[in-house]
């Protein structure tokens, strides 16, 4: 049976901005999945990075700290695997990295005598392979790293017998050429299913897509959208989150 699965990006600004606005967010995307970028990456980074999940009832699934990208995850879905890849260095530019987590989807049944609910899979036992990335600002690095990360989603989603879904900061838009190879590769899930929004940057007056969530074509894409715009998600972050629901399983 086909589950809903909603899977989020969201490019956190390192919480520069308002902390409560940004967790507010967080919550009202109800995502199963998000992919974060510009997560903390110093001082007390994966206390603070838990606390915030929590906050929205999500969990840390990945733990790397290069790149500031991480996968956070909801109680509907339960993760089997994880894992973070530096990406090629750029002599002069930051280092970017790729941070994934193999997932399914579940339902929570009624806890038995030690008060632990059952877990059961959903979907037929389907399995996401999702992958938060932040692109540079730098074209030639922005393209080199799309194919670089195409090719190990592809190798893990093998591995584990499991779709691709992207979600990130790709820092251009969808005519230039790291934007092109990814969606030639994968679905673009708002030019898909659009289902209000667009834009994602600046978060006062946007007026570039620059932000994007990409599935694998044999994954039904039921909308996408930027679905926080208010003054919550103005105060939040320089950028807007983006959420795409897809159809898991058979």
């Amino acid at each position: 049976m086909a589950v809903p699965v909603r899977v989020a990006t969201y490019n956190l600004h390192g919480l520069r901005d308002d902390v409560a606005a940004l967790a507010r967010v967080i919550a009202g995307l109800r995502a199963d999945v998000l992919c974060v970028q510009e997560a903390l990456r110093f001082g007390r980074w994966r206390a603070r990075r838990a606390a915030l999940a929590a906050r929205a009832g999500l969990a840390v699934a990945t733990h790397g700290r290069v790149g500031g990208v991480a996968v956070l995850t909801g109680p509907r879905v339960r993760v089997l695997h994880a894992e973070h890849h530096a990406l090629r260095a750029f002599r002069g530019l930051e280092r970017r990295a790729l941070a994934v987590a193999v997932v399914e989807p579940v339902r929570h049944q009624g806890g038995g005598g030690g008060g632990d609910a059952a877990v059961r899979s959903e979907g037929g036992g389907a399995r996401l392979a999702v992958g938060s990335f932040h692109l540079d600002l730098d074209q030639a690095a922005r393209t080199y790293h799309a194919a670089e990360i195409t090719a190990i989603m592809e190798d893990v989603a093998a591995r584990h017998g499991a779709s691709v879904v992207l979600g990130g900061d790709v820092n251009e838009q969808d005519h230039q050429p790291a934007w092109r190879h990814l969606a030639a590769r994968l679905a673009d899930c708002h030019a898909e299913a659009p289902a209000g929004g667009g834009p994602t940057f600046p978060a006062h007056g946007p007026h570039l897509r620059i932000d994007a969530v990409f599935a694998a074509r044999d994954t039904p894409v039921v909308s996408c959208a930027v679905p926080a715009t208010g003054s919550d998600a103005v105060r939040a972050s320089d950028h807007f989150p983006v959420v795409a629901e897809l159809r898991v399983g058979h």
